[in-house]
């Protein structure tokens, strides 16, 4: 062999592979670890030939970590919420979906809205301290507290941290209204909980249902509850006596979209008392995101379905204007709008089910047990360490 020939072999053994195309991750929703939008530096992924599959199933493992919290009720004055004071047990969500508004939460902690967020959770572990020594301030006037609202309450994690249980624990002993909102039949769990509550006017739960077709949800919501198993919850919360109300959230032109009514139609004939929508939300880095889910997954319709995305957000594909971030505008979401009031009129799911404002937070009795700051905390929050 020539010195020539020789040097191009090496030159050969030396070209890296271009980057990979988009595939679809077994049991997680994005497809790309996407960089957050803070990120100073940009990373591109190649295949040299030598990963494997099981290398790369390692990578995703999902780790639970430790936080403890600053504070743990968020308020917000938007006028098209039904409810003021938020609590979140866990940052990040290992259900994954891939529409989740709260992906991009995780840029702020320096990790990626992708894969980050459903495999690296953070479990706020004075959760329930915390609560008890927010209800305790002479000052808190009580409001019904929305829980789970960011990310999942329920999510697989809660099984052994039992964080929500805790919670719900402190809220039932100060008679202090809470509204839970979810995809898992873990609730279930808490029925003991929640049942004498919603005797009393102080618990109601609304089961998010976002398509009836299992092979949709396994990607689109990957290690939430199957679509069957929340219609059986709702059942199951309803014959123990708790309003459910159904969130049929997010709508998407051209892949849950054609299910309205068939969906609205089995989560009535499961006993739900209500039900409410919005449509498709693609905030910050959600957008690039469910694009490349998109084109995992749906190939054949990608363009079609962002077309109709555009149509309802005047052109992009998202507008966070207060009056139609959550319903959209225009001809194509008057068209889903009038077809849900439609459906939902037909079938009785227009009461209030566990809408927040028809709680009674007159029987708020401030909690007799006020845990005092740990050390970790005390730091946390300004104090001072105990040298000892």
């Amino acid at each position: 062999m020539s010195q020539d020939e020789t040097h191009d072999d090496n030159n050969q053994s030396q070209v890296m592979l271009p980057p990979q195309s988009l595939k679809a991750h077994k049991g997680r929703g994005a497809v790309s670890n996407l960089q957050g939008r803070f990120e100073v530096h940009a990373r591109e992924a190649y295949d040299d030939g030598w990963q494997r599959e099981e290398e790369e199933a390692t990578a995703w493992k999902t780790q639970v970590i430790d936080e403890v919290c600053k504070s743990i009720l968020s308020r917000n004055a938007s006028p098209d919420l039904p409810f003021g004071v938020s609590l979140n047990p866990y940052r990040g969500c290992e259900h994954g979906c891939i529409y989740c508004f709260a992906r991009p939460t995780h840029s702020y902690l320096g990790l990626s809205p992708g894969m980050d967020f459903e495999s690296k959770i953070f479990a706020k572990v004075n959760a329930p301290d915390m609560l008890r020594r927010e209800l305790a301030k002479s000052g808190y006037v009580p409001e019904s507290i929305a829980l789970g609202v960011n990310t999942d309450a329920y999510q697989p994690c809660e099984r052994e941290r039992k964080l929500t249980r805790r919670v719900l624990e402190v809220l039932q002993e100060c008679h202090h209204p809470v509204g839970l909102i979810t995809k898992s039949a873990l609730i279930e769990r808490d029925i003991d909980i929640l049942a004498p509550m919603a005797a009393q006017r102080l618990a109601g739960v609304a089961i998010t249902l976002t398509t009836l077709d299992p092979a949709i949800a396994r990607t689109l919501e990957p290690r939430a509850a199957a679509p069957a198993r929340r219609v059986r919850t709702i059942r199951t919360l309803t014959d123990a006596g708790i309003p459910v109300a159904v969130s049929v959230a997010p709508i998407i032109p051209f892949v849950t979209e054609p299910e309205i009514e068939r969906l609205l139609a089995a989560v009535k004939d499961a006993g739900a008392v209500s039900a409410h929508y919005t449509v498709l939300r693609l905030p910050w880095e959600v957008a690039p995101l469910f694009h490349q889910w998109l084109e995992a997954h749906f190939p054949d319709r990608a363009r079609r379905v962002m077309n109709r995305v555009r149509d309802m957000r005047g052109g992009k594909d998202y507008d966070s204007n207060f009056a139609t971030r959550m319903k959209g505008e225009g001809v194509w979401a008057d068209l889903i709008r009038q077809r849900f009031t439609i459906a939902a009129e037909r079938l009785g799911l227009t009461g209030k089910g566990s809408r927040f404002h028809t709680m009674d937070a007159t029987q708020f009795v401030r909690p007799l047990v006020v845990p005092p700051l740990g050390g970790r905390a005390k730091a946390l929050n300004g104090g001072q360490l105990d040298l000892f």
